[in-house]
């Protein structure tokens, strides 16, 4: 049923908490699961990220790295992919490129106002997905 599924990591500890829902499923339907990490940079002419989004190269090779040890731990290979750009937008981008069945990741609570709310990672990703998308709260 899900043959592909893509869980976009970050430093957060709902992305951390979603690894388990992630091994479960990928177990469950003997998925293959692609590892990815956005590095959200600057776009000119626009406000830039906040501090904690934006990560250095290294520190996204060793979240992956980690990410990927902690699965094969697990008995669960992982592939990896490192990507910058607005996460959504990425994360959408990539879900098409390696044909996702299903998109796993971890809800912040941000966006809960309705300001907030079309600003937000998560309901962007749901909205722009080509396939179905689970959130872990």
């Amino acid at each position: 049923m899900f043959k592909t599924v893509l869980f976009p990591i970050d430093e957060s500890r709902e992305s951390r908490e979603a690894a388990d829902t992630v091994a479960q499923m990928v177990k469950t339907f003997n998925s293959r699961l692609i590892l990815l990490s956005v590095n959200e940079v600057p776009v000119e002419g626009e406000e830039p990220p906040p501090p904690e989004r934006v990560m250095t190269p290294e520190a996204i090779a060793e979240l992956l790295k980690n990410a990927q040890s902690m699965f094969s731990k697990l008995g669960i290979e992982a592939e990896t992919i490192e990507r910058e750009g607005k996460p959504a937008f990425v994360i959408c981008d990539v879900a098409d490129e390696v044909n996702a069945d299903l998109v796993i990741m971890g809800c912040r609570g941000i966006g809960l106002t309705e300001e907030g709310l079309a600003d937000s990672v998560t309901n962007r990703v749901i909205n722009l997905a080509p396939c179905p998308v689970l959130i872990v709260p």
